[in-house]
């Protein structure tokens, strides 16, 4: 091959791509890289919490499991040819507008939703409604990346402390409790915020998540399944209090939170999940690779061969996202 052929030649990885997919996952990357760049405050304060705050340290395998679900769905993008949708901006605009919002508010969470909210949208608007519908699952997944949660923690400290004093008086201990503190003849248990297992519950909400949408077909299974997801943690912390309280009736109530500590992080909860799991294994009704709907079925839909005349070449709608990123971060500087 002449020097001049080779050095135009494309790279093993973009040669592997399908001739249909190269122009608009090069318009994709130019868009996202504009939105991460305009929102990238709230992408910072994301990653912040990720890496640094235990409760949402779960959230770093987000993007892994992401690209998981992609993959599953190889084959049949494969056989796609995408077609950017132009009415994607809609949506796109709309969390732009969210972000700025959030922003000028002061309210991290809002801004948060809107910056993740927008790549959702660009996904969409580049790539189309046909392609937007295979990775349904992993674009509605990236929702997750938002931590969410500390709004929750003081109900859950109050129903943690109900349930702790409950055992406790079941179990003949005299006890009182005044809000979130247990007065015991051992001495004073306060459910702290990072005892109202709120780290533990957001987990498992992600986790169930993912496992209804790969696992499961039936809308009572999934339904059932998320809401386990939601009672089981919040009884279990509420044990796993009790038993903590309990324990420094023999131990003394230093020995018992340190071991507690210990016990909560790395044994009681995952024997809970390997439970909560085992429960559900008997209800699995498909492979994690059959999730969404079949290829066939989404190409007998007639409304959506009538949506995808709106469409416009990708390099636009990449230009059409960058400058609506343009409008929102002139908008921040007004």
């Amino acid at each position: 091959m002449p020097p001049e052929a080779a050095a135009l030649a494309p790279s093993p990885a973009v040669a592997r791509l399908p001739a249909a997919w190269r122009a608009p996952l090069a318009a994709l990357a130019l868009a996202v890289l504009a939105l991460f760049a305009v929102t990238a405050s709230s992408w910072s304060a994301m990653a912040h919490q990720w890496w640094n705050i235990d409760t949402y340290n779960h959230l770093l395998l987000v993007p892994f499991i992401i690209a998981w679900l992609v993959a599953l769905k190889e084959d049949d993008l494969t056989r796609l040819a995408p077609q950017a949708f132009w009415p994607g901006l809609i949506p796109l605009a709309a969390t732009l507008a969210l972000w700025r919002a959030g922003e000028g508010l002061g309210i991290n969470l809002v801004a948060q939703v809107g910056a993740v909210g927008a790549v959702q949208a660009a996904v969409i608007t580049v790539l189309g409604l046909r392609a937007g519908i295979v990775l349904a699952l992993p674009v509605a997944f990236a929702a997750f990346l938002v931590p969410f949660g500390d709004e929750i923690i003081p109900p859950l400290q109050h129903v943690t402390a109900e349930i702790a004093i409950a055992l406790t008086h079941a179990s003949g201990i005299p006890a009182r409790i005044e809000g979130i503190h247990i007065h015991t003849p051992a001495g004073l248990f306060i459910v702290a915020e990072a005892c109202s297992g709120v780290k533990f519950l957001v987990a498992m909400v992600t986790l169930g998540a993912l496992v209804c949408a790969t696992r499961f077909t039936r809308w009572r299974t999934r339904a059932g399944f998320l809401a386990a997801c939601v009672a089981v943690p919040v009884l279990a912390n509420g044990v796993r209090a009790f038993a903590t309280i309990l324990a420094a009736q023999y131990i003394g109530a230093e020995k018992a939170t340190g071991f507690d500590h210990i016990v909560y992080g790395w044994v009681f909860f995952a024997i809970v999940i390997a439970i909560l799991l085992g429960a559900a294994w008997r209800f699995v009704e498909r492979e994690p690779e059959t999730y969404g709907w079949p290829l066939a079925a989404i190409e007998s839909w007639g409304w959506l061969a009538r949506a995808e005349t709106r469409s416009f070449a990708p390099g636009s709608a990449a230009a059409a996202i960058i400058a609506l990123a343009g409008v929102a971060a002139l908008t921040a500087l007004l």
